[in-house]
């Protein structure tokens, strides 16, 4: 009887001292990303002025007059600057990031598969890129247009730095990370918590989430630009539910 109960307590000490040892490792890799992000923000400060230009460029097609943006606060434009320094700083940071979130999944995964690595990082930066890419060549343009010329014979567009920056800067970076659906979907199947199953079942909630996630992405209210996020995002989750099938694989075999 006394050897079940040490043998019980024995146990127990190995699953805290399990989730401790995941919680210091979670704990290791914020503080790396903390300090990438910090000075990929620093460096950022140095041509956020030229970023801040070239983000105005489709406020400024929209304008007829070419109009610039305003400041109706003290410290708007200097927020406005370290605002733009963050996003800049996020984007070279990234491979950084995506590298510590590896290390974190890296002892869930086999010596066979931690070759994994060299297609992980790019196919992750590769569709980040194509978020942003999408976002500012597509989603913007439309939007923008359509705010900056809504009822143009009753209202006068003349946006604040802060708001435009913060309605670009949001829409660049949340269409970037949420074109990371495949990876997630990929990483969450591969651990045994999502099967391709589930997710080609609920496909209708799947859409309904999508379309939720498109307008809290977008901050425009159009319909047209709605529908312009949840093309993508859709055809990610079709892509995704292939890599939950290879990531559903791998977690069977690992277990058996």
């Amino acid at each position: 009887m006394n050897q079940q109960v040490e043998e019980q307590r024995a146990s127990e000490n190995r699953a805290i001292m399990g989730v401790l040892g995941h919680l210091n490792e979670l704990r290791i890799r914020m503080t790396h990303a903390a300090i990438a992000l910090l000075i990929t923000v620093i460096i950022s400060l140095i041509f956020a002025d030229r970023v801040l230009e070239f983000l105005l460029q489709p406020y400024v097609r929209s304008m007829a007059n070419g109009a610039t943006l305003q400041t109706l606060r003290p410290t708007e434009g200097i927020e406005t600057y370290f605002r733009v320094s963050l996003l800049s700083g996020i984007i070279l940071a990234m491979p950084v990031l995506l590298y510590e979130f590896w290390r974190f999944i890296k002892p869930a995964l086999n010596k066979g598969e931690e070759r994994y690595i060299y297609l992980f990082i790019p196919s992750a930066l590769l569709l980040f890129g194509l978020g942003i890419a999408f976002a500012w060549f597509v989603l913007a343009p439309a939007a923008i247009y359509f705010l900056a010329n809504f009822m143009s014979d009753v209202f006068r567009a003349e946006w604040t730095g802060q708001e435009y920056l913060s309605f670009i800067t949001r829409l660049l970076l949340w269409i970037g990370l949420s074109f990371q659906m495949p990876i997630i979907v990929y990483v969450v199947a591969r651990v045994g918590l999502l099967s391709a199953a589930t997710m080609k079942n609920q496909w209708r909630v799947a859409v309904v989430l999508i379309a939720v996630l498109a307008a809290v992405i977008t901050p425009s209210v159009d319909p047209v630009t709605m529908l312009l996020t949840m093309a993508p995002l859709f055809v990610l989750y079709i892509l995704s539910i292939g890599l939950a099938v290879i990531g559903e694989r791998q977690f069977e075999r690992s277990m058996a």
